[in-house]
């Protein structure tokens, strides 16, 4: 642990596990936080060795939970300036990236991916092995079993798709011209018109061919979210409440 780091009292870090656990420069840890201890999944062997690597600049505030990782080939990552608030839990194998925001008691299950600039509202539970797009959103008491691709946002038991999440959008910089054109992909994929009889793939594949959308990085990057989700030992995504399943 670095020493430009600030603890609060009864925080734990580490715990006398083989393994390490590695705190990058200027965190603050919280009150009665434990960062790095045994993770809780059955299939750990005692003795083997399990990491936790924490980068720079995260305030993870009281009673937060961060679990090593549950086997010597994986680690638990956590990136940069990241706000983790009061009683929030990060299992094992998770792997957390840069500038998120996690709200009060935001849960996240064990090999769970987090990429950049997300928000969780407050009670968000996410399903082991499920992946959060960056800019993404999660509306409080969102129950989140499978994946939210990038720019969007969802809310409910079980989490749906309420489309994208324009607010964190423009406070990150995107321009009108981007949101727009987000806007136009997410509208042809999610929200076709009932007189288009079309299933989910053709209109991701209609939206692929239509260059002046395609060719927007933006867009490039939210339809690249969406067909990963569908890769083998993914989860799919989160559906939408007027899903089209033909």
């Amino acid at each position: 642990m670095h020493c430009s780091n600030f603890s609060g009292s009864g925080a734990i870090l580490g715990a006398d596990i083989p393994g390490q656990t590695v705190i990058g420069e200027n965190n603050v840890i919280g009150h009665y936080a434990t960062v790095g201890i045994k993770c809780q999944d059955l299939k750990y062997k005692t003795g083997d060795e399990c990491f936790l690597h924490i980068g720079r600049k995260n305030e993870i505030r009281e009673y937060c939970s961060i679990h090593r990782s549950s086997k010597s080939c994986d680690c638990t990552v956590i990136g940069d300036n990241n706000l983790i608030m009061g009683s929030c839990h990060i299992a094992h194998d998770c792997k957390i990236g840069n500038n998120n925001i996690f709200a009060n008691n935001t849960l996240f299950a064990g090999h769970v991916v987090v990429e950049d600039c997300t928000h969780t509202a407050g009670a968000v539970v996410v399903h082991q092995f499920c992946h959060i797009g960056s800019y993404s959103f999660l509306g409080g008491g969102s129950v989140v079993a499978q994946d939210v691709p990038r720019y969007m946002m969802v809310a409910g038991d079980r989490a749906e798709l309420r489309g994208l999440n324009l607010e964190g959008l423009r406070r990150n910089g995107f321009s009108d011209q981007e949101v727009r054109c987000l806007r136009k992909a997410y509208q042809k994929v999610f929200m076709p018109t009932i007189t288009i009889e079309s299933s989910f793939e053709e209109r991701l594949a209609e939206l692929e061919r239509e260059n002046e959308l395609s060719e927007t990085p933006a867009v490039s990057c939210m339809v690249e979210s969406i067909r990963m989700s569908f890769d083998q030992g993914r989860r799919g995504i989160c559906k939408f409440r007027s899903w089209n399943s033909s």
